[in-house]
C-alpha cells in the first residue's frame, strides 16, 4: 500500500514537472526582481483559507505570465496575484490571492486552480530550470546535482475541502516522506524538472526519514458556508462563479532536513521563492499554457525581526547590582573573620598545657 501511495504521488510530480519543463535560453521580464515582505506579527494568523485576518498586511503584487514564455500580453486573464507574509518568529505564513471563477472537480486536480511555492536550496540553483543542474532523469543524484537543490510546496485542490487542513499528516510523515494522500499539499524538492521528488524518495543515496513541513489551505469568496464543509457537500460552491482565491499555508522557518531537501530560513536575512498558478482555462485541463508565475525570475523573501526586539536595551537594575556589592562584601567579611578565629583557636591550642584527668579529679576530692 505505501510503495502504491508513493508511485502515484511520483506520477503526479512528473506530470505536474512537464508543466515546468524549460528548454533553451533562460526568458527575460519587465518589473525586475520583486520582494515580499514577512513582518513580525505573532499570534494574528489562523491557517484556515480565510482572509480576514490578512487585512493589515500588506500585499506584494505580481503580473500572473506565462511560464515558457513570459510574455506580458498572454498574462491570466484574471489579473495579478497578490502575496502576503508574515511570521511570529518560530513559523512563516503565506497568503496568495488570485481573482478567477469557481472551477472545481472533485478527484480531477488539471481541471481545479493549483498553487505551488518554489524556494532556493543551493547555492547553484537557479530559477529557471527548477535548480537548473544538467543531469537528465536517472542520471540526477545529490552529489553530480550538489548545489541545485530547490525546495517546492505543490497543493493541488482536487480532493481538498474548502476551509480544512492539509499538509504534513501523521500518516505520511511516519512512512518518511513528503507525501499527502488526504489533499495533495506535498513538499518536493528538485534539481531540475526531470528530477523532481517527494521529501524522502528519490535515488538511492538521497533516501531519508523525511516528513512534510507544510500545512495549508483554500477557500472561495463565493463560498459562504462558513461553519465548515464535509466531503459530500461537494461541489462546494457554484460553478464559474466569479470571486477571488485564497491560498493559506505555514511551515516552520527551520526543518529537521539533513538532505539539502528543505530551504531554511533565518530571520533577517533574505531568501529566494517563486510563485506559480495553474488555472483550467473554459473548464479544460490545465497544462503548459495555463502555468503562469509571479514575474520570470527569483523574488525576494525578506522575514523581518521585529521592530521592538531591534530597540529594546533593558535598563540596568541598579537595585540587584547594590545588592550583589552587599552581598559580595559580606562574603569578603565572613571569610576574613573565618581566617582570624581560625588563627586564633589554632593558636590557643598549641600554647595549653595539658592536664591529666586523675589530677583534675584528685582536686575535685580535696574540695
Amino acid at each position: 500500500m505505501r510503495l502504491l501511495v508513493i508511485l502515484t504521488a511520483a506520477a503526479a510530480l512528473l506530470a505536474a514537472a512537464a508543466a515546468h519543463e524549460h528548454h533553451g535560453e533562460a526568458p527575460t521580464c519587465s518589473g525586475g526582481t520583486g520582494r515580499v515582505l514577512a513582518e513580525f506579527r505573532p499570534g494574528e494568523v489562523t491557517v484556515d483559507g480565510h482572509s480576514d485576518d490578512w487585512v493589515g498586511v500588506e500585499a506584494s503584487e505580481f503580473a500572473l505570465l506565462p511560464a515558457l514564455d513570459p510574455d506580458e500580453d498572454r498574462a491570466y486573464s484574471g489579473g495579478k496575484v497578490a502575496v502576503k507574509a508574515v511570521h511570529d518568529g518560530v513559523n512563516v505564513f503565506f497568503m496568495l490571492q488570485v481573482d478567477g471563477a469557481y472551477a472545481y472537480s472533485k478527484g480531477e486536480s488539471s481541471r481545479c486552480p493549483s498553487v505551488a511555492l518554489m524556494f532556493q536550496v543551493g547555492d547553484n540553483a537557479t530559477y529557471y530550470n527548477m535548480g537548473g543542474c544538467k543531469d537528465m532523469r536517472g542520471s540526477c543524484t545529490s552529489k553530480s546535482c550538489r548545489g541545485h537543490e530547490v525546495d517546492i510546496m505543490h497543493f493541488e485542490i482536487g480532493n481538498a475541502i474548502p476551509g480544512r487542513l492539509y499538509g504534513g499528516n501523521h500518516i505520511d510523515n511516519a512512512a518518511g516522506n513528503g507525501g499527502d494522500r488526504f489533499g495533495h499539499l506535498v513538499d518536493v524538492y528538485a534539481w531540475n524538472p526531470h528530477c523532481r521528488y517527494l521529501d524522502g524518495v528519490g535515488p538511492k543515496e538521497n533516501n531519508s526519514n523525511a516528513q512534510n513541513d507544510w500545512h495549508g489551505a483554500w477557500w472561495h469568496s463565493s463560498l459562504t458556508v462558513h461553519s465548515g464543509f464535509v466531503d459530500d457537500d461537494n461541489p462546494y460552491g457554484k460553478q464559474d462563479e466569479k470571486g477571488t482565491y485564497y491560498f493559506e499555508f505555514s511551515r516552520p522557518l527551520r526543518t529537521m532536513d539533513r538532505f539539502q531537501q528543505d530551504a531554511q530560513f533565518t530571520i533577517g536575512q533574505p531568501s529566494n521563492m517563486a510563485v506559480a498558478f495553474w488555472y483550467p482555462t473554459d473548464g479544460k485541463e490545465w497544462g503548459d499554457s495555463e502555468h503562469y508565475s509571479a514575474s520570470c525570475n527569483w523574488l525576494i523573501l525578506d522575514i523581518q525581526p521585529s521592530l521592538e526586539a531591534a530597540y529594546y536595551h533593558p535598563a540596568p537594575n541598579r537595585s540587584w547590582d547594590a545588592a550583589t556589592a552587599f552581598a559580595l562584601l559580606l562574603s569578603v567579611v565572613a571569610i576574613c573573620l573565618s581566617i582570624f578565629v581560625g588563627y586564633r583557636v589554632s593558636k590557643n591550642r598549641s600554647t595549653a598545657q595539658f592536664t591529666p584527668l586523675e589530677q583534675i579529679q584528685f582536686a575535685e576530692e580535696r574540695h
